[in-house]
């Protein structure tokens, strides 16, 4: 069997890992812009900025004016610009066959990533078109203009730094302690059960929850939306349950679907998402021994 290989211009490399300065665009293992041999024109990209085109369920009133408003869902998100080879003396074959490689058509969507004002944001993406026109100037010298539009089917735009919180499970109080003495102090709880998750972007996030064992039913609420995730299923120690929001999925230990567990009064796992600000998390397994823990991580999200 052939061997797979892989080339350093389309490896999904860390988000904006590549970037150094304003005005750079990394695309996967890529990177145009200043510094490169591939310079973007001076109209800039489009699509990055702008809000995406959304679907509406207004529904419009049959005895009144106007419609009602319904919700309102972003479809994917369109990034174009044009990028211009300019390749050193006799690079001119090595630099087209790189971008070539770069912007293939592939099914995978690989990391876009952008620096404007300090600020790295990447979408998850997929070359959509590529137009290079192959006139005198490019037969002849190897300098081109081309074309580029990428297609994010999640249009938001993510921070690149993941973030993280790790909730052990809730311990009681150590309650009163007699004598009793007025004040009457209750005692602390050592952990609560309960974090925050801080979403600092304009758009809503979608989290990677892990419940990790010994625990049983696991859940999770969250206390702004009320939304919860419970699943009836005993976890043993070192036994991890993943709740991918994002993509519906919940897995044990890496392999088994366990989505079916979800108890009836659960959300549904693409419903689970983190809204603009803070989101106050609250861990509530049935039952739980030392090591019980969840762990969550999330990035933030722009429109």
């Amino acid at each position: 069997m052939a061997e797979t290989t892989t080339t350093a211009e389309t490896t999904d490399q860390a988000p904006g890992s590549l970037i150094t300065q304003d005005g750079q665009v990394q695309w996967a293992g890529m990177l145009f812009g200043p510094g490169t041999p591939y310079t973007i024109e001076r109209s800039g990209l489009t699509g990055w900025e702008d809000l995406p085109e959304y679907d509406s369920s207004d529904a419009e009133r049959p005895t009144g004016h106007g419609a009602w408003p319904g919700a309102r869902y972003a479809k994917p998100r369109k990034v174009g610009g044009t990028i211009w080879l300019l390749p050193e003396a006799g690079a001119s074959l090595e630099t087209v066959r790189a971008l070539r490689r770069a912007l293939a058509l592939g099914d995978e969507e690989r990391w876009l990533a952008v620096r404007l004002h300090g600020e790295t944001l990447a979408v998850r993406a997929r070359v959509s078109q590529r137009v290079l026109p192959a006139d005198r100037v490019y037969a002849t010298q190897g300098a081109g203009k081309a074309a580029v539009q990428w297609t994010a089917t999640d249009p938001r735009r993510y921070l690149t730094g993941e973030q993280s919180a790790i909730v052990p499970a809730p311990e009681p109080e150590s309650g009163l302690t007699w004598p009793l003495v007025w004040p009457l102090n209750w005692g602390q709880a050592a952990k609560t059960g309960d974090a925050g998750a801080d979403n600092t972007g304009s758009a809503p996030t979608h989290p990677v929850i892990t419940f990790r064992g010994p625990c049983g039913t696991p859940s999770v609420t969250e206390r702004v939306s009320r939304r919860l995730l419970r699943y009836a299923i005993d976890l043993t120690a070192g036994d991890e349950l993943v709740v991918d929001t994002a993509a519906g999925t919940v897995t044990l230990n890496g392999t088994a679907s366990r989505r079916h567990t979800a108890t009836p009064d659960s959300s549904p796992e693409e419903l689970f998402a983190f809204e603009a600000g803070l989101a106050e998390l609250s861990f509530r397994p049935d039952s739980a021994q030392p090591g019980a823990e969840m762990a969550v991580t999330w990035r933030s999200a722009e429109w």
